[in-house]
């Protein structure tokens, strides 16, 4: 039974009086409490704003606080500064990138790597998708759903080295394909491009998957039903329905995971080799040394957030565009 109202015996009740109430509700009756409230949402512009203010103090002071930190960082000539030395800004740190074609290799392979590792997830992740959405009850979604999250629990080094433990020479996958006949000596899979991309692909499937499952789960199988209905075969089903409605869940999808791969850092190092080196290890590496590196690699890891973010709205535009073509 609450606190806040008690019984009569006749079935009335009796209002509480302040010393019967909880903190909260000697708050609520407070009149200078009950003012404050009444002015604060008066307005639905007031009350947006109230439900605004932490994640946009959150988003200023955790995401873009740091971005700029860092764009100031790469326009200087040394980070942290000496004491008694004077500070000066400069571009000389970008123009190094620039005139020093050896960045470049390590740049672009992050770019290639990135595009078609997000490719690869995903292939790998609509059919799963598409089987919880379209051939799992709803009663057993979320259970498939939870049991697919429950490794993304671990860090991510965790599953780096899960992936280290599976395609190394003594691993489950050599072992394997030894134990059927296929292989007589160790296959090397470690430090190259391939296990490289099985442990970013595994590493960001989530980040695909969800949003396809959520596109999918949203499409009305009656589209389906209607057009086989006409005649249509399941790859027209497919091509013509399924894929364009989908489009919204594939760019959003496509977006995380080609942003999260052009950043990744441990897994490169890893499971990489020298041939795999990607620009996330180059800008490590300037952060690795003396101070007076530390504004390259800021003004590298500020080009690499602009080429990424350029890829990404280049990208979203192109979506977009098929998304209207569509529905026209």
């Amino acid at each position: 039974m609450s606190n806040d109202v008690v019984p009569r015996a006749n079935g009335g009740i009796v209002v509480p009086t302040n010393s019967n109430l909880t903190f909260w509700g000697r708050l609520a009756n407070w009149t200078p409490y009950r003012i404050f409230v009444g002015l604060a949402t008066a307005s639905p512009r007031r009350q947006f704003l109230i439900l605004a203010t932490f994640p946009l103090l959150w988003v200023l002071t955790q995401h873009l606080g740091p971005m700029l930190q860092m764009l100031r960082v790469s326009l200087t000539d040394a980070y942290p500064v000496a004491p008694g030395v004077e500070q000066h800004f400069t571009l000389d740190n970008y123009k190094r990138f620039f005139e020093d074609r050896i960045f470049w290799q390590p740049f672009f392979r992050t770019l290639a790597f990135a595009s078609v590792f997000t490719f690869c997830t995903l292939i790998l992740t609509y059919p799963v998708a598409y089987f919880l959405a379209r051939h799992v009850s709803r009663k057993n979604q979320m259970l498939m759903l939870l049991l697919i999250l429950i490794p993304f629990w671990v860090g991510e080094i965790v599953r780096t080295y899960a992936i280290m433990i599976l395609l190394g020479n003594t691993g489950a996958v050599n072992q394997l394909l030894k134990w059927v006949g296929l292989i007589d000596r160790p296959i090397p899979f470690m430090y190259t491009s391939f296990s490289m991309g099985i442990g970013i692909v595994y590493l960001t499937a989530l980040y695909m998957l969800l949003p396809l499952y959520s596109a999918l789960e949203k499409l009305p199988k009656s589209y389906n039903e209607a057009a086989a209905d006409l005649g249509a075969s399941a790859w027209t089903r497919f091509r013509r329905i399924t894929l364009p409605l989908t489009i919204e869940g594939i760019s959003s999808g496509c977006t995380l995971v080609f942003l999260i791969s052009t950043g990744f850092y441990a897994t490169p190092v890893l499971l990489g080799g020298p041939s795999t080196t990607v620009f996330a290890e180059t800008i490590a590496g300037f952060f690795h040394v003396a101070g007076d590196e530390w504004p390259t690699g800021a003004a590298f890891a500020t080009i690499m957030f602009v080429a990424a973010m350029f890829l990404t709205g280049a990208f979203q535009k192109l979506m977009n565009s098929l998304r209207k073509g569509d529905t026209k």
